[in-house]
C-alpha cells in the first residue's frame, strides 16, 4: 500500500492516509515524500466529500470507521488490484501468476526491460535491485506488468485479486494447493486458476509451466479463445558452484541457480519476447539478474561455509529451494530451517502436504511457536505430527526461541549451506550474529 501511495504521489495525485501501525522502511519513505499521516489510528472525520476514491488495503478490518464513513458518504471504494486495473484499462496488462515463481518471474522480466532500457509500468511483490518502489503508474507507458496474486482483494471484495486485472499476455508458473483458511479444498483452490485463464481477454495469450500437471489440466480445459504457449525448463548444468544456461550461442553464466529458477526464467523468457525482446537480448540481461529480495537471498559466505534466506513456506517452494541449494552445492552439508508460520502451515489438515519437503536437506530442522497456533485457534501439534507429515524421523523440532538458537550455536556450520526458509523470523532469530559467526566456521 505505501508503494502505491508513493507511485501516485509520482504521479502527481494528493495522496492521504491511514493506519493503525507503519512499520519500517515503509515509515521513513512515506515521511520523505510528506506523505506519513500526522497521527496513527483511525479518523473518519478526515473522510469528506473531497475525496475522489478511497482504495482499501486487504488488512483493513470491515467495520473500519473510516471505510464506513466512506460508505456513509458514498465515495468510490476500491480494493488494491481494482485500482491498479483502473489505472491501466488502457494498457496491455501483462499478469504473472502461479502458486510459486510469480514474484521471482516478474522481477526477471522488469530486469530484462530495465537492462534494455524499455520503460514500463509495474507492480511487483519484492523489492529489486535498482528500482525505487514495487509499484510504478504513468500516463504514457504501453505495458504493465502485474504480479497476479490469487489471495482475496479486500475484506469487502473477496475476489482473488488475479481476477480483476483481465490481462492481455498471461504466465501462471504452476498450482499448487495454498492459502487453506480461504480455499479449504485443492479443488476450490484451482478454480482460482480455472477462472484466472477465463478472465483472460480473448485474442490474447497464456504462457504456462508444461512440467506442471494440474496447471496443464486447466489450460487444456479451457475454452477461452486465447493462444497458449507451454514452456520448459530449459538445459543447465552446474559447474565449481556455478549455474550455465546451454544456448543456441553457447553456454551463458547466470547468478540464480536451481531448476526451478531455470523453468521461472524459461517463462520470463517467452514474457519478454511477447515485449519485443528478442531471445539473445534477453540471455544478455538476464545474466546479471541476482534475484529478488527475500528469495534465495545470500546473505554471507566465508571459507566454505554459506547462508541463505528464503521467503519459502509453502511445501512446493520449500521442496524446490532445498533441492536447488542441494544441487548448487553437492559437495557441502545443506542444513534446511524451515519455520511453519502462516494459517495453512500450521494447519494438521494441510501439514501432511509437507512430506518429502526436506529431503533434499542433509539435516532438517522445523520451527513453530505454540503461540502463533493457539492465536489462529489451530489444533496444538506435536513433535510425531511434524516427523509424520515431512516423512522424516530425522527432523529436529523446535517451539522455543532460545532452544533453536542454541541449537544453531552448537552446530559447527563448517562447510555447511545453512538455508533459513521462513516468511516469519524464528521467535526473533538475530540473523546478524549469524552472520558474523559464520565468518568463524
Amino acid at each position: 500500500m505505501h508503494n502505491l501511495a508513493l507511485a501516485l504521489h509520482e504521479k502527481g495525485f494528493e495522496v492521504t492516509g491511514s493506519d493503525d501501525v507503519i512499520f519500517e522502511p515503509s515509515r521513513s519513505r512515506l515521511q520523505a515524500k510528506g506523505l506519513l499521516p500526522e497521527a496513527i489510528g483511525w479518523y473518519p472525520e478526515k473522510i469528506t466529500t473531497a475525496i475522489d476514491v478511497v482504495v482499501l488495503g486487504m488488512h483493513a478490518r470491515e467495520d473500519n470507521p473510516e471505510l464506513q464513513a466512506a460508505k456513509d458518504l458514498g465515495l468510490k471504494v476500491y480494493s488494491y488490484p481494482e485500482f491498479l486495473y483502473e489505472q491501466s484499462k488502457d494498457k496491455t496488462r501483462v499478469v504473472i501468476g502461479g502458486s510459486h515463481g510469480k514474484t521471482t518471474i516478474t522481477s526477471m522480466i522488469l530486469h530484462v526491460l530495465d537492462y534494455h532500457g524499455i520503460d514500463v509500468d509495474y507492480m511487483v511483490g519484492a523489492q529489486l535491485e535498482g528500482f525505487d518502489t514495487m509499484v510504478k503508474l504513468t500516463d504514457t507507458n504501453e505495458f504493465i506488468v502485474l504480479e497476479g496474486d490469487e489471495y482475496l482483494s479486500s475484506p469487502i471484495d473477496r475476489r482473488p485479486k488475479f481476477h480483476l486485472y483481465q490481462p492481455n499476455i498471461a504466465l501462471l508458473s504452476g498450482i499448487a494447493w495454498d492459502h487453506i483458511n480461504v480455499f479449504p479444498t485443492r479443488e476450490n483452490y484451482v478454480d482460482q486458476f480455472r477462472t484466472f485463464v477465463d478472465t483472460i481477454t480473448q485474442g490474447g495469450s497464456l504462457t504456462y509451466n508444461m512440467e506442471d500437471e494440474t496447471l496443464n489440466e486447466v489450460v487444456e480445459a479451457s475454452e477461452n479463445q486465447i493462444r497458449k504457449i507451454g514452456y520448459t525448463t530449459p538445459e543447465y548444468f552446474v559447474e565449481d558452484g556455478e549455474t550455465f544456461l546451454e544456448t543456441n550461442e553457447g553456454p551463458v553464466p547466470i547468478e540464480v541457480f536451481g531448476k526451478h529458477n531455470l523453468n521461472n526464467l524459461a517463462g520470463a523468457k517467452w514474457i519478454c519476447q511477447h515485449m519485443g525482446v528478442d531471445e539473445d537480448d534477453f540471455y544478455e540481461a538476464i545474466a546479471s539478474f541476482k534475484g529478488a529480495s527475500k528469495r534465495l537471498e545470500k546473505l554471507a559466505e566465508h571459507d566454505g561455509s554459506v547462508m541463505f534466506k528464503d521467503f519459502a513456506h509453502a511445501p512446493s517452494k520449500v521442496a524446490a529451494t532445498t533441492k536447488a541449494v542441494k544441487e548448487q552445492y553437492p559437495d557441502k552439508t545443506v542444513l534446511a530451517c524451515l519455520e511453519l508460520h502462516t494459517y495453512s502451515s500450521l494447519n494438521a489438515d494441510f501439514l501432511g502436504e509437507y512430506s518429502g519437503a526436506l529431503d533434499a536437506a542433509d539435516k532438517a530442522v522445523v520451527f513453530y511457536s505454540p503461540e502463533a497456533v493457539a492465536i489462529k485457534k489451530l489444533e496444538s501439534l506435536e513433535h510425531d505430527d511434524i516427523a509424520r507429515a515431512f516423512n522424516r524421523p530425522d527432523v529436529e523440532v523446535y517451539t522455543d526461541p532460545k532452544a533453536f538458537k542454541d541449537y544453531l550455536d552448537a552446530t559447527s556450520l563448517k562447510d555447511t549451506v545453512l538455508l533459513l526458509m521462513s516468511s516469519g523470523d524464528y521467535g526473533g532469530l538475530d540473523l546478524e550474529s549469524l552472520q558474523a559467526r559464520l565468518g568463524k566456521a
